[in-house]
């Protein structure tokens, strides 16, 4: 099976090039600069002070599909979901804004901003510092950057712009090789517990690459976690947080069923 990251990440440059041709970065920084002077820019929010300051740190997602899993709630609106999330007790949102894989897109993550006082990920496939730029103007206060899909150079000035932005970065790491993305810019780290060639999930993988990051760095364990129990040995190993998307998505109530989660997390 080809990688399915590769895929996604050329569809992605191919985006990312057609949205420069209608609006080019030069805009986008010019409107983000015009904001500023206004002082219509919204402040950023710390994921990473969430989730320290948090007793169970949960990043619940909002999410339409997948590719390994196909439609999961195609008519979920964000407008519902996002504040229930936040009435369910979530340390903060992650929001997918990519249309072509996971059903998701701009408006959503704005929408979910006029929604909540919480942090929000953008969950998308950054390849270009013109899509951190449409971050910070959508109301993101974070970004995620999966190591397997750039060059550590390229992520590492990726990170480094997005602080420049104010905006915060997940890094993702899904082998030991990538331990060498780790920088300065870097707020917090995810361990993708996904094959991303076969879709496979063992939350083991987390616990065997965690020991191998430096004690102060703040991480997450995404993808795989289907039950509190999990979350809780996860938690008593020094986790701060948990990406959970489609366990919830799936429900009737994805808000109802983040509160029982951490209900069961805390017994």
């Amino acid at each position: 099976m080809k990688d399915i990251l590769e895929e996604i990440m050329a569809h992605k440059r191919h985006e990312v090039e057609a949205a420069k041709q209608m609006q080019p970065l030069r805009t986008l920084a010019d409107i983000l600069d015009e904001q500023c002077r206004q002082e219509q820019l919204r402040p950023t929010l710390s994921l990473n002070r969430a989730l320290v300051n948090s007793s169970s740190g949960i990043i619940s997602e909002f999410k339409r599909k997948s590719p390994s899993k196909g439609w999961i709630s195609p008519n979920a609106d964000p407008a519902i979901i996002a504040p229930a999330y936040e009435q369910g007790g979530a340390t903060a949102l992650s929001v997918l804004t990519d249309a072509k894989y996971f059903g998701g897109s701009s408006e959503d993550l704005r929408t979910a901003r006029s929604k909540v006082s919480l942090p929000i990920l953008r969950k998308d496939f950054i390849c270009d510092e013109y899509q951190l730029y449409e971050a910070r103007l959508w109301g993101a206060d974070a970004i995620l950057l999966i190591a397997s899909a750039l060059e550590r150079n390229t992520c590492i000035a990726l990170a480094r712009k997005a602080k420049e932005l104010q905006l915060e970065v997940l890094l993702e790491l899904h082998h030991e090789r990538e331990l060498e993305y780790l920088n300065d810019a870097v707020d917090v780290v995810g361990i993708n517990n996904r094959n991303l060639g076969t879709f496979h999930t063992d939350t083991e993988h987390s616990f065997l690459l965690a020991e191998q990051l430096p004690r102060e760095i703040v991480r997450i364990s995404e993808s795989g976690i289907s039950d509190a129990a999990t979350a809780r040995e996860l938690r008593q190993k020094g986790f701060q947080g948990f990406l959970i998307g489609e366990l919830f998505m799936r429900t009737e109530n994805p808000g109802e069923s983040l509160k029982h989660f951490l209900q069961q997390m805390h017994e």
